[in-house]
């Protein structure tokens, strides 16, 4: 078997292995997917400097993410229909996160319910909110987020409503998957993948399921979910989120210093530099094209971390010298869940411990906690 070097290696395995329709969920953005090239892109121009003969014997990655200790500066970040990628998907992300000492966010379009991770894993798990039009939904996932003694509520601002995804309308994505003449052939191919996700606990979103308590059909929960999305959601509304939850609260999808300082008003405990992975404006930029100019309005006064692009130590390294506090990953352990299972995720979070700890000795860094910009060359400067 070929090793698996990066995870370019499990997106390959990822492709083989599912029904298109889901890896086309996965991997692509919306429209022209500008902003989704972009967020990789800029980041693969960002170099270091090379140091040597700096002792780094000793060396400590070992952070705390919004009051989580952290066995890296690397969070998985929400992703939906992760339990239709592989059967359980979120609960074997969670695991896999656990195993590797990092904080795991489950998302409310979720296969998994929260009673469902909660059920199957010891270590704490972060939940992040879509604010939905039913304010009822809202303060429901809320109220479960707690009973689940979830520490971290990451609420998702950038999704008034949703930036087509030309794949997802070309590849007739359903939830549940429906088979039809044209994807018959294709879901036929992936049998592993068919009897791993039959064998799952549920095959729909299990979040709304459970609150909407069968008052729609099987197709039902997407098609209530896509119609709730709210356009008139605003600043007051995160305000009244802050007074609701007593945990620490991350805004999720900030890309503008004045939009920083807002969630800084509201009482935020810290933000995500995130264009949801190029899937919402396309034309936007890149994250951390925006990522200094945000660290800097917020003064340090919350956490900033970080997401969009990100497949790789160096490119965590990366973020870390433009100070954000860590990192999250959607794609990239979704690859490797759709690769191999929990494995799949553990082979990610491995490859990328691995790259940032080697990045570490040739940058001459011995403690994460203090990286700044000085490990990246800069000529101009």
């Amino acid at each position: 078997m070929t090793p698996i070097t990066s995870v370019a290696d499990l997106r390959v395995l990822a492709r083989r292995r599912i029904p298109r329709a889901l890896f086309g969920y996965v991997d692509s953005g919306s429209y022209d997917e500008i902003t989704l090239r972009a967020n990789a892109a800029e980041l693969a121009r960002i170099r270091f400097r090379q140091r040597v003969l700096i002792d780094t014997s000793g060396r400590s990655m070992a952070t705390t993410l919004v009051g989580q200790n952290a066995a890296m500066p690397l969070a998985i970040a929400p992703t939906g229909l992760t339990g239709l990628i592989r059967g359980d998907g979120e609960i074997l992300g969670a695991r896999a996160a656990e195993a590797a000492g990092i904080p795991f966010c489950l998302s409310t379009m979720s296969i998994a319910t929260i009673e469902d991770v909660r059920a199957a894993t010891t270590a704490p798990f972060w939940f992040q909110l879509y604010v939905l039009r039913d304010r009822d939904f809202s303060r429901a996932m809320i109220e479960r987020a707690r009973a689940a003694e979830c520490p971290v509520l990451v609420v998702t601002v950038d999704l008034p409503t949703r930036g087509q995804r030309h794949a997802d309308l070309k590849n007739g994505l359903t939830v549940p998957p429906r088979i039809t003449w044209r994807n018959a052939f294709d879901l036929a191919t992936k049998p592993a993948w068919g009897l791993g996700v039959l064998r799952g606990k549920r095959m729909t979103f299990g979040n709304i399921e459970a609150y909407l308590k069968g008052k729609v059909g099987l197709m039902g929960a997407g098609e209530w979910s896509s119609r709730h999305f709210d356009q008139t959601l605003s600043w007051a509304d995160m305000a009244w989120i802050r007074d609701l939850w007593p945990g620490r609260l991350v805004l999720k999808g900030i890309l503008d210093p004045a939009d920083a300082e807002q969630a800084v008003k509201i009482g935020a405990d810290a933000i995500v530099v995130s264009n949801h992975g190029g899937r919402q404006l396309d034309g936007a930029p890149a994250t951390v094209t925006v990522l200094p100019e945000i660290v800097a309005a917020v003064g340090g006064r919350i956490e900033v971390l970080f997401d969009g692009g990100v497949r790789s130590g160096q490119d965590v390294m990366r973020a870390l010298a433009l100070g954000a506090r860590g990192c999250l990953i959607g794609r990239a352990w979704l690859y490797g869940l759709a690769a191999q299972g929990q494995a799949g995720v553990a082979a990610v979070l491995d490859l990328v411990r691995r790259e940032l700890d080697i990045t570490m000795m040739l940058t001459g860094t011995q403690d994460l906690r203090s990286v700044s910009r000085d490990v990246l060359y800069e000529p101009d400067r």
